[in-house]
């Protein structure tokens, strides 16, 4: 990530177990699509199930789910002109990686972004992280 501004345009992509702890962080800048941090996020995992929000349907990203022998419960995106099915019961669970995402947002760090080096920033992700898989 080198020595990038942290400021108001980061966004934080998060990889999250099913009890919704924290697994992968990836810092990016605030334009950054969500799409293309996903094959990083599910580097060396193997997960019986992908859930993400409508940000993340591209057919390659289905495809990268299914070589890895997971099933995406994605919703679709409303532009797409075949909608493709997913199980709404299983997509309730995802509910959990946006509970991670609040008690982040609990350290005030975090929810003001005081850091201004997205080093420093990334750093106190982590260490708010540890802190949850403490809990």
């Amino acid at each position: 990530m080198g020595r990038s501004r942290g400021g108001l345009t980061t966004k934080i992509h998060l990889a999250a177990d099913t009890r919704g702890r924290p697994l992968r962080v990836i810092l990016t800048p605030g334009q950054a699509g969500d799409v293309p941090q996903a094959p990083a996020l599910l580097d060396r995992f193997r997960p019986a199930h992908v859930l993400a929000d409508k940000a993340y349907d591209s057919n390659a990203l289905r495809a990268l789910i299914a070589d890895i022998g997971a099933t995406a419960v994605i919703p679709c995106n409303p532009t797409r002109k075949r909608l493709i099915p997913y199980n709404f019961e299983v997509y309730k669970a995802r509910n959990r990686i946006e509970r991670c995402f609040n008690k982040l947002k609990h350290f005030r760090r975090i929810a003001t972004r005081y850091d201004r080096l997205a080093v420093h920033f990334k750093a106190f992700i982590h260490l708010a992280c540890a802190m949850l898989w403490m809990r």
